[in-house]
């Protein structure tokens, strides 16, 4: 039982991981790890959200990513560590976080006493983090925390992010969603990546896509048109009940008080952040 307000927890999560992903769409990350030599967008991604976990081969980041084909990794992995070492990387993706946010959000935001104190509260927030069967928070849990409060809201963020999305492939598992199957059905729910954002990205085909909507549909899942049907809606509403509940450790640590200030400042930053540019335009809707 939860002692917060329904959905708290998630609508926290929500833009504080917003803020935190917009370095997957920066430039200066691409900048970054091109200055180390790594210059496909892919390996970068991968070597960029991987480099934790030290210098891993394509199936620990298939199983860890969850939902993107093995041999679109296996073309830039363990290879990508020939170029850069994990460390030399983590430190890239660092620099490459302080000038996202200082960009999209300004230096005054960057300096203010509400980051310092957005900061704080996420980093209390992750204190109710567990690292059992949660290898991508377990990894980003041993870095230490930047000493610059907009660097230290950025790190926990990413911890807040891992925990959450280690327990959703558990809870995506349980369900029986295949990685394409559980782009497809999110896709369907109009709050998922653009089909052309996923095909572009994951290393998935067309005829991938299409197949696993045949799939849903077999289930019972998605209609005809690509829409989800009751069913497909009542799972989908089950999938992130049980990612709620999996992931309501550190919200209930944070306190209702908490939680509530946290999530009113993540959004102002994310709203900053949105309207800079920090986001594609395309990036989510069915099309």
């Amino acid at each position: 039982m939860s002692t917060l307000p329904p959905l708290a927890g998630r609508r926290c999560q929500n833009p504080v991981n917003s803020l935190h992903s917009t370095l997957y769409f920066s430039p200066d990350l691409t900048k970054e790890l091109a200055g180390l030599g790594i210059e496909d967008r892919s390996a970068a991604y991968f070597a960029g959200r991987a480099a934790a976990m030290g210098a891993v081969g394509p199936g620990v980041v298939a199983a860890t990513f969850y939902n993107f084909k093995h041999e679109l990794i296996a073309r830039h992995l363990p290879a990508v560590w020939d170029i850069a070492s994990p460390e030399d990387v983590l430190a890239a993706r660092l620099r490459a976080a302080d000038s996202t946010l200082r960009r999209l959000l300004g230096e005054e935001t960057v300096a203010s006493p509400e980051m310092a104190e957005a900061a704080r509260l996420a980093l209390r927030a992750t204190e109710g983090c567990t690292r059992h069967a949660r290898p991508l928070y377990a990894a980003h849990a041993d870095l230490p925390v930047p000493e610059q409060p907009h660097l230290a809201y950025w790190h926990a963020a990413t911890l807040l992010r891992e925990h959450r999305g280690d327990g959703h492939l558990t809870a995506l598992l349980d369900l029986e969603l295949d990685p394409l199957e559980a782009l497809v059905s999110h896709t369907a729910t109009g709050k998922g990546m653009a089909p052309r954002w996923v095909i572009a990205t994951r290393g998935w085909e067309r005829s991938d896509w299409e197949a696993a909507a045949g799939r849903l549909r077999a289930r019972g899942l998605l209609d005809a048109d690509g829409e989800l049907t009751e069913a497909g809606v009542a799972l989908r509403a089950e999938l992130e009940d049980r990612t709620d509940r999996l992931d309501l450790a550190p919200y209930e640590h944070l306190g209702e008080q908490g939680v509530a200030r946290l999530t009113e400042l993540a959004k102002g930053f994310t709203v900053t952040a949105a309207l800079a540019g920090g986001f594609p335009a395309d990036l989510v809707g069915k099309g």
